[in-house]
């Protein structure tokens, strides 16, 4: 079997890694003829609206998915009437548009930030009085790891905001005084079954994940809520695959955020700290196989690499470190690789981190995941 990855990036390079010891190739699509999936699958180097090249694309495969939001929803709508495509379109267009997300959380009673639709300047006004400040102003669209959206101080700051987005439809949402940011990842199938990993605990830094502990320290009613809202969401949406969902913990309550309708880079720890990892969990609910366990083995903090990485030789000499080079060139912002440290305790977590902070030189991106931990 062949499956069609609509992106090659390092999710897409990490599904072909995961697809093949279960007898199942994957080939992918980028316009970059150096996207980083080239290395371990093959790459058709094509536009995602090129649709002569993605029809060509889909003859290969026998099931289309995709790696990043920022794909064609309505190129996908033309290939899924020839093939498969996992998640379906719906699925996509829902995550590609923040207003159509929110309306989907509010369908299945599930907490959102305060929030108003700005779509053409008239609106600004009436958004102005309706949302509390401080705020953010976020694109409707193509917005990730912190792109498209600008934190608003006042109502008087909104206008300019607007203005230095594009005046293009946005989202302004009240900012949330949270304690954490969670998230969970889970998976449904092609008959409809849906398992969920643990909660996990992230910390972001300048808008982009910088280190993610699993499982998080919650209680078994937080837990719930969590997987109830992922499976409400996944069976409004008949979706197949992996589903990411991104909450704020406030106060013991959750606030749902966003949703990712493919791999996330929170799931990255369960590669080796998950019986069966987010990568695989995926490549088979496309295939239309049944799904693996999602417990975790102990406990894992994954560190991403961001703009460069460090010394991998100083990294192997920490017990319980798993390296992940993304073959991708250093630049400021980009995600070329991660780590995850696994360990059977909370305990033994704790003395790796330190050691990890000490002989990579990273005290300052460790420093919450060991203050969490303590």
């Amino acid at each position: 079997m062949r499956i069609g990855v609509i992106g090659g990036g390092q999710l897409a390079r990490m599904m072909a890694l995961a697809a093949s010891p279960l007898g199942i190739r994957v080939h992918a699509l980028d316009p970059a003829v150096d996207a980083c999936a080239g290395e371990v699958a093959p790459l058709e180097v094509a536009a995602f609206d090129d649709l002569i090249a993605l029809h060509r694309f889909a003859d290969l495969c026998n099931a289309i998915t995709f790696d990043f939001e920022n794909v064609s929803a309505p190129a996908l709508n033309e290939l899924a009437a020839v093939r498969p495509v996992r998640p379906n379109p719906l699925s996509l267009a829902t995550a590609q548009d923040r207003g159509a997300e929110k309306a989907l959380f509010a369908r299945i009673e599930t907490a959102v930030a305060p929030f108003a639709i700005i779509d053409q300047p008239q609106q600004i006004a009436a958004a102005a009085t309706s949302v509390a400040f401080p705020a953010i102003l976020k694109t409707r669209r193509f917005g990730y790891d912190g792109k498209g959206q600008i934190n608003v101080a006042d109502a008087s700051l909104l206008e300019d905001a607007y203005t230095r987005l594009g005046n293009a439809p946005c989202v302004l949402e009240t900012r949330v005084r949270f304690q954490r940011e969670l998230s969970l990842v889970a998976v449904r199938a092609l008959d409809g079954e849906i398992r969920c990993y643990p909660l996990v605990e992230n910390v972001h830094v300048n808008g982009i994940l910088s280190l993610t502990l699993a499982p998080a320290e919650v209680t078994p009613l937080l837990a719930a809520a969590a997987e109830r809202c992922a499976r409400r969401v996944a069976e409004a949406l008949d979706y197949v695959g992996v589903l990411a969902i991104e909450f704020f913990d406030v106060d013991g309550q959750l606030i749902a955020n966003e949703m990712a309708p493919r791999v996330h880079n929170s799931g990255h720890w369960t590669i080796e700290g998950a019986v069966t990892s987010q990568f695989e969990n995926h490549v088979r609910a496309v295939a239309g196989l049944p799904l693996g366990d999602t417990a975790a083995h102990g406990v894992s903090c994954m560190l991403n690499w961001i703009g460069d990485l460090p010394d991998r030789n100083r990294a192997l000499t920490v017990p319980g470190l798993h390296w992940h080079d993304y073959g991708k060139s250093a630049r400021a912002g980009r995600k070329v690789g991660h780590a995850t440290i696994t360990a059977p305790d909370r305990s033994t977590l704790l003395r790796r981190l330190h050691q990890a902070a000490e002989v990579l030189d990273r005290q300052a991106q460790i420093a919450p995941a060991i203050a969490r931990l303590l």
